[in-house]
């Protein structure tokens, strides 16, 4: 037993160290060094609240535009980067070298250059100094240093790579040669603009991400970490592989707040592990399930790993966007991996862990969680009317009056709170004999939910930006990490006020800290991206990538995709799913949209970022190097490779989802009603368990092998029903070029037409693309053309573009001069493509018949 508790206590340690070394730093000095590391990063965190609040604009002092926050936020970063993280393995984790302290005040003075000579550099753009350049050439060393520190030698080693193929272009071989650029030119694009390091991308982390991980980390100290723990298992814990459910919901909910994959595994794994041994799950396949749904934590929405930050500046799209495309693929993904979950519990029948809830009729529970349902609808619809009613009639006092409101709502939930025991922290390695009541369970931390409301509220219904939204749930979160203590207490009749206060102001310290500490390697991680998309956009590379993804594709969009998964696994396997975002959507993304377009299939860029942004987290898992699995490897106790291996067998629907959405965009609710997301949310989650039990081989009893592959067939129709449908009956008639105004007058209005066209590209070689023509108002063909800004020549069955009106629909669309329209595609009546649903329901249908067939045989005989 003692060697039991020693082993799991080394155990404890090695994790702190694994997620400190990848997400903290694992530096941890004492005496005065240790106090000013925690003191620079609260102040790190206290200079982001300050930025992103409306404050400076009331008081008139401390407004920093864009540029000198990013570089204030870069000197932060990579002075506690030096600090936090130690030079090498054998380096000392209890003091800070003189050599660290010396690199780290240099690495700030380079970082705060932008923000310390703003004025100076603004008078002389695209000139540097030989002062500006000895500190650029400083600054970008420093920060593959720090990177090599904070996130290893992959991204170090690929910016390096960048850098040297910028400054060496003359002397590449063939295709990857051009023109080369002067180290002034360097300096000044990578370190004294807006193109290179001080780019969108860390301008994002600056604005947003920090904000977001900064709330994530007061909501932990909080209290609401554990919380959301005991609530799954007090939830799911009693049914089949309960714990494994619990395990899953957990960390979706932790996901929601945790931008690391990793911290997220250590999080909630320290619990859910030993609580899945214990109902039966080997080692390697309970870490394996609390991989894979801590992985899925960065698909999960509102924060996504940053990602979902970084997809505004790049698509050009609002946030509440993004959200809205992202949210059905991850829901889905959470639905499978609770559903594959059970089918291990199913095949090896597995039991859950004792409830001490008290036994309920099927009826009572039926109406229970119904009335709970329909009051929050309720619930719902009076917040949204009503404040929706009180903002005209109150005026610019609509905001004190909303914070009194949930003042007093908070307090009201404190004293709920209060009848019900305070939740405890267990002990994951003592066993648990029963699990928590449910309703205690709920009640006694409702008031975690409120700045999350308040978050969505200023998000989806203010449409605030992302970072004030995040400030105002924050400035929530702060007042209850300080009240909630001696509140209670209070109400419970056990108040210490001056000792609640104090633990209160602690925790909230413990947060700013904390935050600051998770952001040290997102922010060098962005900073460090920016040096490969600087370097893409000064030489051109990306051009050049594109014509070698074409010539080892054959221009084929399915082996595009795949080497797009490929090299974001590949990269992914050494850079923090953020950097890698980046590096991949900004290289391949605009080449999968282009080549897309001439295959004639025109994908959303929203969707290409987000099949880079699945394989990029698909990393964390994939041996050998996935480095969620060795941290779940090292909760469980199993072997780190045969542990990822099953967690990708798990994360098997995370990989297919992405190839589903490019192909068939409803998935990501583009251009669909509400009553349409709701079906296809319906039938694309039946699709997904589908596949999950094809994956799987185990549906009601385990599957012949012919079973599988038909539920996998299944699955696909369901998900892509247009594949069929599209042999039995062409969706589009081709019409010949001159009778191209003719169709556009027959054609319903707010219908398409699809055009492909033949011109020249950027360089003047010849280009032939498709596009969607979206068909204006008007009551000819004639009059619609004029609407749309195009001006025709017909001749000899020809259709050549003889003028484009400036700021037009179709200067927008990309059409010019001299280009000529060589095929006109209409669309034509034909049976909707959900009609193959039906064929698929039948095949799925005599699937089930034929298991519980064996299933009852296989009854029958053990009876007998």
């Amino acid at each position: 037993m003692t060697e039991d508790k020693n082993r799991s206590a080394e155990s404890a340690v090695d994790l702190e160290d694994m997620v400190a070394s990848s997400d903290t730093g694992a530096r941890k000095p004492a005496g005065t060094p240790g106090k000013l590391l925690v003191s620079i990063a609260a102040a790190w965190s206290l200079f982001q609240l300050w930025v992103a609040s409306p404050l400076p604009f009331v008081v008139g002092f401390g407004v920093f535009n864009a540029t000198e926050a990013r570089s204030i936020h870069l000197a932060f970063a990579l002075f506690l980067a030096y600090m936090a993280y130690p030079a090498l393995k054998r380096s000392p984790r209890d003091r800070i070298p003189i050599q660290d302290w010396v690199l780290a005040s240099a690495a700030a003075f380079c970082g705060a250059y932008m923000f310390m000579f703003y004025e100076q550099l603004s008078q002389r753009p695209g000139a540097p100094i030989l002062q500006d350049v000895i500190i650029g050439v400083a600054g970008l060393l420093l920060l593959l240093e720090a990177t090599r520190r904070a996130l290893g030698p992959p991204l170090m080693i690929i910016a390096t790579i960048f850098i040297i193929y910028s400054l060496a272009g003359p002397y590449m071989p063939g295709i990857l040669s051009h023109r080369g650029v002067s180290l002034f030119g360097l300096v000044n694009h990578q370190w004294l603009t807006t193109q290179g390091v001080f780019g969108i991308a860390l301008g994002v982390s600056t604005s947003f991400v920090f904000l977001f991980v900064l709330f994530g980390a007061l909501l932990d100290k909080a209290g609401a970490g554990n919380y959301f723990i005991k609530v799954a298992f007090s939830l799911l814990g009693h049914y089949k592989g309960g714990p494994a459910k619990a395990a899953v919901v957990a960390s979706g909910m932790t996901g929601l707040i945790s931008g690391s994959s990793i911290a997220n595994v250590v999080t909630t794994g320290t619990f859910t592990v030993p609580m899945m041994k214990r109902v039966g799950f080997s080692a390697e396949k309970a870490g394996a399930v609390e991989v894979a749904s801590s992985v899925n934590g960065q698909i999960m929405p509102p924060v996504m790993g940053a990602a979902a930050f970084l997809m505004v500046e790049y698509v050009g799209i609002s946030y509440v966007e993004v959200i809205k495309h992202a949210f059905l693929p991850a829901l889905i993904s959470y639905i499978a991996l609770i559903y594959i979950v059970h089918l291990e519990a199913m095949k090896a029948n597995l039991q859950g862990l004792p409830t001490s809830n008290p036994p309920k009729p099927l009826v009572r529970k039926v109406i229970g969680f119904l009335g709970g349902l329909l009051l929050m609808m309720i619930t719902a619809m009076v917040v949204y009317y009503g404040l929706g009613w009180l903002k005209p009639v109150l005026g610019s006092a609509t905001p004190w009056v909303v914070s009194v409101a949930l003042v007093v709502i908070y307090i009201a939930l404190l004293k709920v709170a209060a009848g019900y025991p305070e939740l405890e922290l267990d002990d994951p390695n003592e066993p648990i004999f029963k699990l928590p009541q449910t309703r205690p369970t709920v009640m006694v931390g409702l008031q975690f939910i409120l700045p999350v409301i308040v978050l969505v509220w200023c998000l989806m219904v203010e449409r605030l930006s992302p970072g004030l939204s995040a400030f105002w749930a924050t400035v929530l979160m702060v007042f209850i990490i300080l009240t909630q203590r001696p509140i209670t207490a209070i109400f419970r009749g056990q108040s210490e006020m001056a000792e609640d206060i104090r633990a209160g102001v602690l925790d909230l310290w413990s947060g700013l800290v904390t935050g600051a500490r998770n952001m040290i390697g997102i922010g060098i991680a962005t900073a460090t991206a920016g040096i490969i998309v600087g370097a893409v956009s000064q030489t051109g590379v990306g051009l050049v990538l594109a014509d070698v993804v074409e010539i080892l594709s054959m221009g084929n969009l399915m082996l595009i995709l795949l080497l797009t998964a490929v090299l974001s696994l590949i990269l992914g396997m050494g850079l923090p799913t953020t950097a890698n975002y980046i590096v991949v959507s900004a290289l391949l993304a605009p080449v999968i949209v282009q080549l897309g377009e001439q295959n004639g299939l025109l994908v959303p860029l929203i969707a290409v970022h987000l099949f880079v942004f699945y394989f990029g987290i698909m990393a964390d898992v994939t041996p050998p190097v996935g480095l969620a699995s060795f941290a779940a490897a090292a909760v469980s106790g199993g072997d780190p490779i045969r542990t990822g291996f099953q967690a990708f067998y798990y994360s098997l629907r995370t990989a297919a989802l992405p190839f589903l959405f490019i192909f068939n965009t409803d998935l990501l609710l583009i251009d669909v009603s509400f009553l349409q997301g709701i079906v296809i949310f319906i039938i694309s989650t039946i699709a997904m368990l589908i596949f999950a039990a094809g994956t799987q081989g185990f549906m009601i009893v385990r599957n012949r092998w012919y079973e599988s592959i038909l539920m996998l067939l299944v699955a696909f129709t369901l998900f892509r029903p247009g594949f069929w449908m599209d042999m039995i009956h062409d969706p589009y008639e081709s019409v010949p070029p001159s009778q191209f105004v003719q169709t556009l007058g027959d054609v319903d209005e707010e219908s398409t037409l699809r055009l492909q066209i033949r011109g020249e590209d950027d360089f003047g070689d010849p280009l032939t693309t498709y596009m969607i023509l979206p068909v204006p108002e008007g009551q000819t063909g004639q009059e619609r053309l004029e609407n749309l800004g195009l001006e025709l020549l017909i001749e000899d069955e020809r259709a050549v573009v003889d003028m484009v009106a400036f700021g037009s629909t179709a200067a927008d669309l990309g059409l010019d001069f001299d280009q000529e329209i060589i095929e006109v595609l209409a669309p034509v009546d034909r049976w909707i493509k959900e009609l193959m649903w039906i064929p698929a329901f039948l095949v799925f249908g005599l699937i089930v018949v034929m298991q519980r067939r064996r299933r009852n045989n296989t009854s029958a005989t053990a009876a007998a």
